[in-house]
């Protein structure tokens, strides 16, 4: 019983530090426009990027993924299990924020960060595999759809079947978020990188 209880913490703090908003909150510190209004109207990087603000874009990128790991973290120093269950929590928390009507971001730092709490290598793959198909493809959300794919496929071949399990979750969540990016990539109308929109 205590052992659910635990989990159940897990899960609300993992939401609760998911679903913090840092792109809105950096932006509207720094006085610059509000993110839902442009853009892809999400409040990830890629859309702080778009304010023309560089900094603030790599430090939303940053604090976006530190909550995914921190909350693995917090998770698994309060039970077995906890570790994924605040991971996947935050993730859906960065994607779907009670405090802004569930309208987040897509969820690929906080994707991130997770794994560097759940385990680093994987991490790394997916950094790597990511890096790389977004500068071949020139394509950004080609390059994220392609490392969402690599690392439950790491994580089976490392032997950590659970953590693939919940990955996996998380991946098909990112396929699901990046749908209207599908489509343009498929039609040949996706905007490549440095290009203008």
């Amino acid at each position: 019983m205590n052992s659910i209880i635990y989990d159940i913490i897990a899960l609300a703090i993992g939401y609760v530090l998911g679903s913090i908003p840092f792109g809105l909150l950096l932006t509207r510190l720094a006085g610059t426009t509000d993110l839902r209004s442009i853009g892809s109207g999400n409040i990830g990087a890629t859309n702080v990027l778009r304010t023309g603000r560089k900094d603030l874009a790599a430090a939303t990128l940053l604090l976006d993924g530190l909550k995914g790991m921190a909350a693995v973290f917090i998770g698994a120093a309060l039970s077995p299990e906890g570790g994924m269950i605040a991971g996947l929590a935050a993730f859906i928390g960065h994607i779907a924020p009670v405090w802004l009507r569930f309208k987040g971001g897509k969820g690929v730092a906080t994707f991130l960060g997770v794994l560097f709490g759940l385990n680093w290598p994987t991490a790394l793959i997916f950094c790597g595999v990511w890096l790389s198909a977004a500068a071949l493809s020139r394509y950004s959300s080609l390059g994220a759809l392609t490392a969402s794919v690599a690392a439950p496929a790491a994580l089976l071949i490392l032997g950590h079947g659970g953590e693939a399990f919940v990955v996996t979750i998380m991946a098909a969540i990112v396929f699901y978020r990046h749908r209207e990016n599908i489509a343009r990539l498929r039609a040949g109308a996706e905007t490549r990188i440095g290009q203008k929109a």
